[in-house]
């Protein structure tokens, strides 16, 4: 994937760290989850969540982006797997996770989910001089005059 692409997508995951996710059995439909994310960590983030979501079934999983400003949109694949490292759940916890979580670190249904991401779609959206012109006047845009796409690992 190009640099940039790659960078963009996660600065703006940074920027607003909530991906609609589900897997991929069909079992039920995506939903609102935010993303922890470690600098040192490249093709993986995390979601605190109850083991009663259905997601942490864990497995083969979908998580979709629409970024702030509608500026960046992604489609991740992967694999979400129960993380075991003590190290790590310290690590990504603040006291904005603990707010969800009556009893906070030590809530009997916590758990952390890693999401080894696979593989990524992303486009950004970065119109063209020409492409606004071809917006605003109703007339055909062309794929290069309204930004960029590219596919691969993040």
């Amino acid at each position: 994937m190009d640099p940039e692409i790659r960078k963009a997508f996660w600065k703006s995951l940074a920027d607003s760290p909530f991906l609609m996710v589900r897997l991929r059995d069909g079992a039920g439909a995506g939903q609102p989850m935010t993303a922890m994310l470690d600098v040192d960590a490249h093709g993986t983030i995390w979601f605190f969540m109850d083991k009663g979501n259905r997601l942490a079934a864990g497995g083969p999983a979908q998580a979709d982006l629409s970024a702030k400003g509608h500026k960046l949109f992604a489609a991740l694949s992967g694999t979400l797997i129960a993380e075991t490292d003590r190290a790590v759940f310290d690590k990504l916890w603040s006291d904005k996770v603990g707010a969800w979580f009556e009893g906070g670190k030590d809530s009997p249904s916590l758990l952390l989910m890693r999401f080894e991401i696979a593989d990524a779609e992303v486009w950004q959206v970065d119109m063209t001089v020409t492409g606004l012109l071809h917006l605003f006047t109703g007339s055909l845009i062309h794929p290069e005059e309204a930004g960029h796409h590219a596919e691969g690992a993040v």
